[in-house]
């Protein structure tokens, strides 16, 4: 069986991103060109190919007059199948340059026409109008393996702890998360709501297969424009039946500590590309430090005496963004905060057993500043209980009849989290805004394109 970098061709045909393998071979590149320089009688071209990017070098005497004022003539993201050598260089970026030996042309973008997002500086507003052709640059590419490779660890992480992938639905007769930030539709006739969480249906999955997780988009009407928040993000959930809060945390820590191991190991090459520090990265290792709500409420009022804060907090709310960023600046590592008041946290958390005005739950603070990646709690078993809470936060009663059902039929404590992809990408990545974790970002302001 042909590898899977290559076809059963010659030259092979083979991907920059291990083009290392063919090292002083001739092999067949197909993308297109990213950017070209020349100087005298030397053409250096750029060509991308999806995985990554190399340089090719075309010397006038090495090639026909033909071949060399075919490349001479592309333009910026013309279309392109390459052959040439590979050669190892160490002051090339990734190691490697290519000895560029023919060029066929696919397709050559007009000089009247131009690629509209040229090498210069733009505006982010610019960018993201042109979003399906910026995702093409280096950085965005890179950005987005990483994304694909964090995906891919969490469900191989998943998957090999025995959590069992099942889909809920997107189309939701009630809220999870509170009311206040649902996308209403109507659905033949009814009213019906895009999902804010696939938790509530994953909660009957788990009581029937035992550990389950769900990946799949996610909506909240936020009216909100930080540089934390998307209307649309994707959530991987898992749900474990008989599991507490601390069996909880312990998943969570080794959960995020394998994703960005599996990031460091595989992505390299794309995190040299954003030029993020990965002295950072290499830190995040279990067991994470875990801080109750109090001891938190403690640090930043300490912090607020000491002038670090502007203003004292305000036992009993939920964290904000610079609450968050100062408590996550405290460590090298994500910081578990657990035990809020229960007044400030979702219907379905069960009550901690030793005091119930806190609920068994835990936020995840990533470092540097990048806030809440993970909200997860140990649920509710009590049918009683939980009905009243339903009623306490004003919730259609009959809309829940399905997961109270849960609680009358065989009920067992069972714990859950979610991760939001988006949150995660931005943390690892090192980026100012969520808006470049996916390929098209939905904000308060921007459905185009």
């Amino acid at each position: 069986m042909a590898n899977e970098t290559e076809t059963v061709t010659n030259p092979p045909l083979a991907t920059i991103a291990r083009i290392g393998e063919h090292e002083g071979n001739t092999v067949t590149l197909r993308g297109w060109l990213y950017n070209q320089r020349a100087s005298g009688k030397l053409l250096f071209p750029i060509f991308r190919d999806g995985s990554g990017t190399i340089q090719g070098i075309v010397p006038k005497a090495a090639v026909s007059e033909e071949v060399f004022e075919r490349i001479k003539g592309l333009t910026q993201e013309s279309s392109v199948i390459v052959t040439g050598k590979v050669r190892a260089d160490q002051r090339a970026p990734g190691g490697y340059e290519l000895d560029v030996e023919n060029v066929e042309v696919l397709q050559r973008v007009p000089e009247d026409a131009p690629y509209p997002i040229s090498l210069k500086e733009h505006g982010t507003d610019f960018l993201m109008e042109h979003r399906h052709l910026w995702i093409r640059s280096p950085r965005q590419s890179a950005i987005l393996r990483i994304r694909a490779e964090i995906i891919k660890a969490a469900r191989d992480f998943l998957d090999d702890k025995g959590f069992l992938l099942t889909d809920p639905p997107i189309l939701t007769p009630a809220a999870c998360e509170g009311t206040s930030t649902l996308f209403p539709v109507e659905y033949f006739g009814d009213e019906a709501f895009l999902t804010q969480s696939g938790q509530l249906y994953i909660e009957s999955t788990a009581l029937a297969l035992g550990k389950v997780y769900s990946f799949g988009p996610t909506f909240r009407a936020e009216k909100s424009k930080t540089r934390r928040h998307l209307t649309e993000f994707w959530m991987v959930e898992p749900e474990w039946a008989f599991a507490n809060l601390d069996d909880l945390m312990g998943l969570a820590e080794q959960f995020i500590s394998f994703i960005v191991q599996r990031v460091l190991t595989r992505r390299a090459a794309d995190l040299q590309v954003i030029g993020r520090d990965i002295s950072k990265l290499e830190t995040i290792q279990a067991p994470f430090p875990r801080l109750r709500y109090d001891d938190a409420v403690q640090l930043l009022n300490e912090a607020h005496a000491k002038g670090l804060l502007e203003h004292p907090f305000e036992y009993g709310n939920d964290f904000g963004s610079p609450d968050e960023t100062y408590i996550s600046s405290q460590f090298d590592r994500p910081v578990m905060v657990h035990r809020y008041p229960a007044d400030v946290k979702a219907f379905y958390m069960e009550p901690d057993p030793d005091n119930p005005k806190y609920a068994l739950c835990v936020d995840v603070l990533a470092p540097e500043g990048y806030g809440e990646i993970i909200g997860g709690s140990q649920r509710i078993s009590s049918y009683e209980l939980l009905k009243q809470r339903i009623e306490d936060h004003h919730l259609p009663l009959e809309a829940f009849q399905w997961y109270l059902d849960l609680r009358r039929y065989g009920s067992v404590p069972h714990s859950g989290f979610g991760m939001g992809i988006e949150r995660a990408v931005a943390w690892i990545c090192g980026l100012d805004h969520v808006r470049e974790t996916i390929p098209f970002a939905r904000t308060l302001n921007r459905m185009y394109p």
